[in-house]
């Protein structure tokens, strides 16, 4: 059965997935720098030990990712137009469906290398419904941002959340657990493992 997943969420110390003053220049905010550089020597082709193998679990028998209106991009309300692309130039790295939440629907957007966003108002569920018959079987990757994350969480529906958690502190700006009362009741710490970054990486899984 298709599981949903998030893999690489990173957070802060004091729990915030982004800064303050998310932008085309700072797409994680202000206030976060460093907050990422546990996957850079991933990124490079260079990472080894944990914090490699947890960049690449991400991508392990996945076929189709679901993500918020903030990963896909800087535009905020109604789209001028249809000119942004994603940050990821003409071929993004998925090669499979990508279902965009969004208040402000657009036509699906075909890229090279087999990638598809497509952009739809609709609630976790519905938006995992579609997902899941997209993935053929494989599982369904969920990515961010937080808010997104926070709201397949608020239903229950994530089966497999890997969190890494950096150690710088940022004070403000958006935490992944705001408001999870219940979380306890439905999700349980299956492990702690320290990086070679100096990040941790927490594997949070459903009861």
């Amino acid at each position: 059965m298709a599981r949903l997943r998030v893999h690489a969420l990173t957070i802060t110390l004091d729990g915030f997935g982004t800064g303050v003053g998310q932008r085309l220049d700072a797409p994680f905010g202000d206030g976060v720098e460093g907050l990422h550089d546990w996957m850079m020597p991933s990124f490079r082709g260079e990472g080894t030990g944990v914090d490699d193998a947890a960049f690449r679990a991400g991508d392990e028998n996945i076929g189709a990712t679901i993500m918020g209106r903030n990963m896909f991009g800087p535009v905020r309300g109604e789209w001028p137009d249809e000119s942004w692309r994603g940050w990821w130039g003409e071929d993004p790295p998925y090669h499979h469906d990508v279902f965009v939440l969004t208040h402000h629907a657009r036509p699906s957007l075909p890229m090279d290398g087999g990638t598809t966003f497509h952009f739809l108002e609709a609630t976790p569920t519905e938006v995992l419904d579609r997902a899941t018959e997209a993935a053929g079987g494989k599982d369904v990757r969920l990515g961010g941002g937080v808010a997104t994350v926070r709201a397949f969480l608020a239903e229950g529906l994530v089966d497999e959340l890997n969190l890494v958690v950096a150690p710088i502190l940022a004070g403000a700006g958006e935490r992944l657990f705001d408001g999870l009362h219940d979380l306890p009741a439905g999700y349980r710490v299956d492990g702690l493992t320290p990086g070679e970054s100096g990040a941790v990486h927490a594997r949070v899984v459903r009861r």
